[in-house]
């Protein structure tokens, strides 16, 4: 009881953990993102820019936790499952990852080009360009595409196996739904992923893993449904 306990209080300190990293980091990568003279404005505010790649790789290591730490839960349920949910959960961190390369690389040719003293612009920009779009679609794919995928596997778990409350999986559901809807209607230039109809589709999936961080926090999971899983797993 205890080890599940732990692991719940450790669940949602991780959810936690990852929201507020990626709010920071995006917050922090301002300067370079943008800026209309981001090559400039990067490297005069280049370590708030690597303290935003910090923050994002919390948030990778946050993500791999979650995951992991709920995978013994979600394998006493359907193993196949929760395999795919930690392997969907690297998937998105190693997507992340590559979005915090794209904006060092940044930073790194933003140095450059104050350096260079009386540089090829253009050559500077289109770099720039280049890494700006792998930065976007990796800001579009890791936390809308496949977040939208992870948060229904282990949402539909939850709400078979009523490990929490039936309400915390249906918002997790419907939230994965919208998000993953978001990300196609972002992907077709029918929207833009930060706008106001971006931010609407992303709410509700932001909201479940708040309420479900505070609910393993301060309630845990179901003992009474891991006793369940646990005697069917052993009769299997």
């Amino acid at each position: 009881m205890n080890s599940n306990k732990q692991a719940a209080r450790i669940v949602g300190v991780l959810f936690i953990l990852a929201a507020v990293s990626a709010i920071i980091g995006l917050l922090l990568y301002d300067p370079i993102l943008n800026e209309p003279d981001y090559l400039i404005k990067g490297s005069e505010h280049g370590n708030q820019v690597v303290l935003g790649a910090v923050m994002e790789l919390i948030l990778v290591v946050a993500a791999i936790g979650t995951a992991t730490t709920m995978f013994p839960l979600l394998r006493k349920y359907n193993e196949t499952i929760a395999l795919w949910h930690v392997c969907f959960r690297f998937l998105e961190a190693i997507v992340i990852t590559i979005g915090i390369i794209s904006i060092l690389s940044l930073l790194t040719i933003s140095r450059e080009y104050v350096a260079a003293g009386s540089p090829d612009i253009a050559f500077y920009k289109a770099s720039g360009t280049l890494l700006k779009a792998t930065h976007d679609w990796t800001f579009l794919l890791g936390p809308n595409f496949l977040l939208g995928i992870n948060t229904m596997m282990y949402s539909y778990i939850f709400y078979k196996t009523k490990l929490v409350p039936r309400f915390i999986p249906i918002l997790g559901m419907t939230g994965a739904t919208l998000v993953f809807i978001c990300s196609f209607l972002v992907m077709f230039g029918l929207i833009e992923q930060l706008s106001i109809w971006g931010g609407l589709l992303a709410l509700p999936v932001a909201a479940n893993e708040m309420i479900l961080a505070v609910w393993l926090l301060t309630k845990g999971f179901n003992e009474s449904a891991i006793d369940s899983l646990t005697a069917k797993k052993n009769v299997d």
